[in-house]
């Protein structure tokens, strides 16, 4: 084995920080050997002796060729000394001790065997990648570890990441491992579009600017999606620069795949790649990168339930990772399509924060896990995006309102599809439709982009299944589970319905030609020139949300019989009673629904008591200022006051408080309530102060009293409207109405100084204090100046300490 790579001078150390501890990070630079020197390495290990160490990588063709490369140092065939493993391919035998396995695998063998009996470690390589099988994969290892299986190594592997944050998840005395890359020169240069260029355009000048170079070897140009690629191909083809154009991306056979990679000692290769190629092992005979800068991710909006693909800038990590593809082997250079003033954020999110989580949540149900904080997390799940998959499992009936795995739920364990998907599967036997689910599910789960119908699709596909690689063996591996085949003809009667059981939030109504309302509440649409634009019913599989409505790209018709025959709770009539803001008045009807969707409703002759009780209240909280008036909001303010000076004493009366409690302190005064009209005579502040016991009361008004006495023998009011704020409550009165007042009036038990407002005869302020004696002393006198000549019939004593208060003019004394 040869022994020239970076990572040779560290493997001895490695070897001995995983005898002494069953945890290690492992940083190593591009171009280190990490990937394929460490694993064999580690299996001389004597922990690692009649076991199997797992090499967990992020992609299928990483996965590949890591084993086949490993299998060749060893000079054996893959499947021997080391094999790998992925969805519906895998090459091992009873003789493999090394298994490179992909993400979903290493997900199902934790879930099959929690013991993970004959594996002696796994080692997560890619981990920056930070994909959300790779997170949960190590948060199940480390449960595994710390529970039963302490003997269990947990190798994490990377050339970018926070080691800080790693520690703080894996012990703070977890070994660190650094290790340099093995990295030529890279030149790097700098060509944004131009004016209105696409990003093909820009791409294939850099390709002709590229192979011109001297020292110009293959080129690899990564672009972020098929389509992309797809042109640039057509593009470069048409032109005449005798070069071998090849592409490379997930849709594309395994043995496509390695065809691609494979060298042409004849002609120079260009390959047109997706972020597939960036990272993981050696490209050989590249050294030249042409870098579009974006990437294509699913974004997923809890609000909406749908998730949206996006196009943006890579980050700064990724476009260094893929920078450094060119100077693997030899010098290189490498083309970015963009300015390089351009500005990049330092790295990407994980997946898991930005990711539909439904498939996360029933992996931690099959664990037996009902909530994240169970688990040790990197990155913990986001609460609105878990809480909205939970959300979506309980209505698909995979888990129950504890998060618990139903009958239909252990049902849909088998089935290695997303939950949707595994649900219609396990229910497709109610519709006779098993062979049709399992060819569905394969083209759903699929990323091959659907123009037509899916019964188009689908017929296309059976009738010439060798078009279609990766369709046909996932679905007959779905078959094979199923006990089926997947016969060269089907019945597609039933594809509406297989849709609505995977998803029924997804039943979209028809409110006008190509807009439906569907049953999560959203507004989705199509070609108004669509054939189904003027469906009753329809099915929406794949919907692409933006802020205010969704696009629908793929549906199927559904008959509402069908619907009512899948989710037999729409034909219960629901009582619902709303507020009609235009009649000023509660309205009560009964209706059939399904989610949103309204199937069918009648109206109520006689409205119950308490559907028109909390009708009211959620009228009145889509307008609290019917009930948060002026008498109220001085309540409000007395109370703020009370919280401040007496701390854990008094209840909370802020508006959302106030709001959210509607039912303790106003609904037993709503009896016989129906009309705007009513509410708005209704006396609030009273029902509030109300809900104080008697004492309470009487202390309230003892220490926030609505006004206090004043010299000139009145009462004048206190507003404590600035209480809400933490400011202290106004006492507003005529300067001549307090002569002879030594000292500020304090409330609440003398805790609070009032805000004396002192007002001119025309009640303008002239002073705002609350060191009344200063003012006297020291402000007074230029007051005085000034207005005595403006009001000359109201007194302006020299000392207004020992004056008399008034409230009237010199001439009424």
């Amino acid at each position: 084995m040869p022994t020239t790579l970076p990572i040779e001078e560290h493997l001895a150390s490695l070897q001995v920080s995983l005898d002494a501890h069953n945890r290690l990070i492992l940083v190593a630079q591009p171009g280190a050997g990490k990937t394929t020197r460490v694993p064999l390495t580690l299996l001389a290990s004597q922990w690692a002796q009649g076991k199997k160490l797992l090499l967990l990588e992020p992609r299928r063709v990483a996965a590949r060729l890591a084993a086949s490369y490993m299998a060749q140092q060893l000079n054996e065939a893959v499947g021997q000394t080391v094999g790998y493993r992925m969805r519906g391919d895998s090459r091992v035998s009873a003789k493999t001790r090394l298994e490179v396995v992909t993400q979903g695998v290493l997900t199902r063998m934790l879930q099959e065997d929690p013991l993970l009996d004959g594996i002696s470690g796994i080692i997560f390589d890619e981990f920056h990648e930070r994909s959300i099988e790779a997170d949960v994969g190590l948060a199940f290892a480390l449960d595994v570890q710390q529970s039963i299986r302490d003997d269990l190594r947990l190798i994490v592997m990377s050339a970018t990441i926070d080691v800080p944050a790693l520690q703080k998840v894996l012990g703070q005395d977890t070994p660190v491992i650094e290790s340099t890359g093995r990295q030529f020169p890279v030149d790097t240069f700098y060509r944004p579009l131009l004016g209105q260029e696409t990003l093909e355009t820009a791409a294939s000048r850099a390709v002709q600017e590229a192979i011109s170079m001297p020292q110009a070897q293959d080129v690899l140009v990564i672009l972020p999606g098929v389509a992309e690629i797809n042109r640039l191909e057509q593009a470069l083809q048409n032109s005449s620069l005798g070069i071998d154009i090849r592409t490379l991306h997930g849709n594309m056979a395994i043995e496509a795949q390695q065809a691609t990679l494979k060298q042409n000692s004849e002609r120079q290769r260009v390959i047109v790649s997706t972020a597939i190629a960036e990272s993981s092992v050696t490209v050989d005979g590249v050294n030249v990168v042409v870098d579009g800068g974006l990437e294509r991710v699913p974004l997923f909006q809890p609000r909406t339930g749908l998730t949206r693909l996006t196009t943006r800038r890579v980050n700064r990590a990724s476009a260094d990772q893929r920078r450094g593809r060119a100077g693997r082997q030899s010098p290189g250079y490498c083309f970015r399509l963009w300015s390089q003033e351009q500005p990049l954020v330092a790295h990407g999110e994980p997946e898991i924060q930005q990711a539909d989580l439904a498939k996360l949540v029933l992996e931690l149900a099959i664990w037996g896990v009902q909530s994240p904080s169970a688990l040790t997390w990197l990155t913990p799940p986001p609460s609105g995006a878990w809480q909205s998959a939970q959300a979506l499992l309980q209505k698909l009936g995979i888990i129950d309102s504890s998060g618990m795995l139903t009958a239909l739920g252990i049902q849909c364990v088998r089935w290695p599809v997303e939950p949707r998907l595994a649900v219609m599967l396990a229910r497709s036997e109610e519709q006779g439709a098993v062979a049709l689910a399992c060819a569905l599910a394969a083209l759903l789960e699929s990323r091959d982009r659907i123009t037509g119908s899916l019964r188009d699709a689908l017929i296309q596909r059976l009738r010439q299944p060798a078009h279609f690689p990766h369709w046909y063996r996932d679905a007959k591996r779905l078959a094979s589970i199923a006990n089926t085949v997947l016969p060269r003809n089907l019945g597609y009667e039933a594809l509406g319905a297989l849709l609505a059981l995977a998803y029924p939030d997804r039943v979209g109504q028809l409110i006008s030609p190509g807009r439906f309302k569907l049953a999560n509440g959203k507004t989705a649409t199509l070609a108004r020139t669509h054939p189904l634009a003027n469906e009753a019913y329809l099915v929406a599989a794949n919907v692409e949300g933006v802020a205010s409505e969704a696009a629908i790209y793929v549906a199927e018709p559904l008959e509402l019989a069908t619907l009512i025959s899948l989710y037999p709770d729409t034909q219960h009539w629901v009582t619902h009673v709303r507020w009609s803001e235009a009649q000023g008045q509660l309205i009560g009807e009964e209706e059939q629904r399904h989610g949103s969707l309204v199937i069918a409703k009648r109206p109520l002759n006689e409205l119950p008591a308490d559907a028109i009780t909390q009708a009211l209240l959620n009228a009145l909280r889509q307008r609290p200022e019917v009930v948060l008036t002026p008498e109220v909001q001085q309540l409000q303010g007395r109370m703020a006051l009370l919280e401040d000076a007496f701390e854990g004493q008094w209840p909370d009366w802020s508006n959302s408080a106030l709001m959210s409690t509607l039912e303790v302190w106003l609904a037993p005064y709503l009896v016989g309530i129906s009309r705007l009209s009513q509410l708005e005579k209704m006396p609030f502040h009273t029902y509030l102060l109300g809900s104080l016991s008697w004492d309470e009361q009487v202390l309230f008004e003892r220490l926030t009293p609505n006004a206090l006495p004043v010299p000139s023998g009145k009462q004048a009011a206190l507003d404590y409207l600035p209480c809400i704020e933490g400011r202290p409550p106004i006492l507003a009165l005529k300067l001549q109405e307090a002569f002879g007042w030594q000292e500020t009036p304090r409330i609440a038990d003398q805790r609070v100084a009032v805000m004396i407002h002192l007002l001119s005869p025309a009640k303008r302020p002239l002073q705002v204090t609350q060191d009344l004696r200063s003012f006297w002393l020291n402000g007074y006198a230029d007051v005085r100046k000034e207005m005595r000549g403006r009001y000359p019939k109201h007194p302006w004593p020299e000392d207004p300490l020992s004056a008399t208060a008034t409230s009237t003019t010199k001439r009424h004394r």
